[in-house]
């Protein structure tokens, strides 16, 4: 009887070595080796049923190449269309991973329960049929053919799938898939790694797309290899704190379209709604003038929309001033704190500062420096920042505010949302073509500019 071996797997490319080493020689990563058993008498690779062996494919001149229109399902979410670029891709596989509790499970269930005259099986490895049926009841109705499976090893899915013929599937999630073939458990790197393989060669073979929804490890990267990742056409990450409502879906990988578009969701107790107009959601709806708020015109990706920039000044009760931020850079904000102090003059050593992304999000925009700015400023000498202006411009490090991309974009939104006034890099003011704007554009080159227009 053949002995079992050990191989040393590596945790981000998925190699595998005899022995460990403390740098991977094949990705260079830092002590990311995994003792890991094998048979040396395994089977050849894990059955795939009833997938056909590929054709062998002969080198072609690229002029001779024909290309072929690539054929989109419509998932039914205008928001999640866009960040695939424009639907489902026949034969893609796509990773969605995120914290638990974001709304993945959710999503994926909304998605197969909303779509007409298709025949989707949604193959869940973490809860029964009995808790997907109550799910779906809290969701909605379903539109189209939905077969429930819950299932974990492979081999028995790719049987089901064969029986019920699917228009695409849902597996939920790989790290619960395992080949009764590999002598591992569920979730270790060699079954996430054969099993997302043999479903890409599924989907790829069949022309069925198929949607992996993936565990994340404690630093927010998706759990197991660094190969899984790689193999699949497209990978959406979900954001947001699930104390809060909203939901970012951003596209970190996409062979079929734009990494610069990303869809925002609002978690309810029936599903996740989309929410096409978020500047109206991320705006307070206060109606008096505080002061330490600042509105900025801000960009996720290639979509504008304008977002409530929180601060508050208070003089330190200790020793040591604190400095906090939800939603932004600290160490950014430490930069903007001493560039007022060195460049405007203004004495915030002895303060204590915090600051406030509203809505619960993460941004990572340059052009919210002047917002911020602004607002602490507002905050420090207790004077409110009208409530029609809005402020957008990066701030460098000798106090100028430095050009930004896609003006016409921000304006545009500004102008929609009924603001009377934005502030811009004077930059990005000469570049601007004339048209009959209603809202008033000023031109910054300092922040001493933007202050005059903001306070007078």
């Amino acid at each position: 009887m053949a002995k079992d071996k050990t191989v040393f797997l590596c945790t981000e490319c998925g190699m595998d070595y005899p022995k460990a080493y403390g740098k991977c020689p094949s990705c260079g990563a830092w002590n990311s080796f995994v003792e890991q058993k094998v048979h040396t008498a395994q089977p050849e690779k894990i059955p795939h049923g009833y997938i056909s062996v590929a054709k062998k494919e002969k080198p072609q001149l690229v002029q001779n190449i024909n290309i072929t229109k690539e054929t989109r399902i419509d998932t039914t979410s205008a928001e999640l269309n866009r960040v695939l670029g424009g639907g489902l891709v026949l034969g893609s596989l796509v990773l969605i991973g995120g914290e638990p509790g974001i709304g993945k499970s959710t999503l994926a269930l909304q998605i197969a329960l909303q779509m007409k005259d298709r025949k989707i099986l949604y193959v869940s490895g973490e809860e029964s049929a009995n808790q997907l049926k109550i799910r779906a009841e809290r969701i909605g109705k379903a539109q189209g053919e939905c077969y429930i499976l819950s299932e974990n090893s492979l081999e028995e899915i790719f049987t089901q799938i064969k029986n019920v013929a699917p228009d695409f599937v849902i597996i939920d999630s790989i790290q619960t898939v395992a080949s009764e073939t590999l002598d591992a458990s569920a979730g270790s790197i060699t079954q996430v790694r054969e099993c997302s393989a043999a479903l890409l060669k599924f989907a790829k073979q069949t022309n069925i797309p198929v949607i992996l929804i993936g565990h994340i490890t404690k630093d927010g990267s998706i759990a197991g290899p660094k190969l899984l990742e790689h193999i699949v056409d497209t990978v959406l990450q979900f954001e947001g704190d699930r104390h809060y409502l909203y939901r970012i879906l951003r596209a970190n990988k996409n062979r079929f379209g734009s990494t610069d578009e990303l869809a925002i969701f609002e978690m309810l107790a029936n599903g996740l709604r989309e929410v096409s107009n978020p500047s109206e959601l991320l705006l307070g709806q206060n109606p008096e003038d505080l002061s330490g708020v600042a509105i900025a015109a801000m960009l996720e990706g290639i979509r504008p929309f304008l977002i409530e920039v929180q601060a508050l000044v208070s003089t330190a009760a200790y020793g040591v001033p604190q400095r906090s931020t939800t939603g932004f850079d600290i160490r950014r904000m430490n930069m903007l704190l001493a560039v007022l102090e060195k460049r405007a003059g203004f004495k915030l050593a002895q303060k204590d500062v915090f600051l406030n992304i509203a809505g619960g999000l993460r941004v990572s925009d340059p052009a919210i420096d002047l917002a911020v700015a602004a607002a602490v400023l507002s905050s420090n000498l207790d004077i409110a920042i009208d409530r029609t202006v809005a402020l957008t411009g990066e701030v460098g490090l000798s106090g100028e505010i430095r050009p930004i991309n896609r003006i016409e974009h921000r304006i545009a939104e500004a102008e929609k949302l009924g603001f009377k006034k934005i502030i811009i890099p004077s930059y990005n003011f000469s570049q601007l073509t004339k048209s009959n704007r209603k809202i008033e554009v000023k031109p910054a080159a300092k922040l001493e500019d933007a202050f005059k227009v903001l306070f007078g």
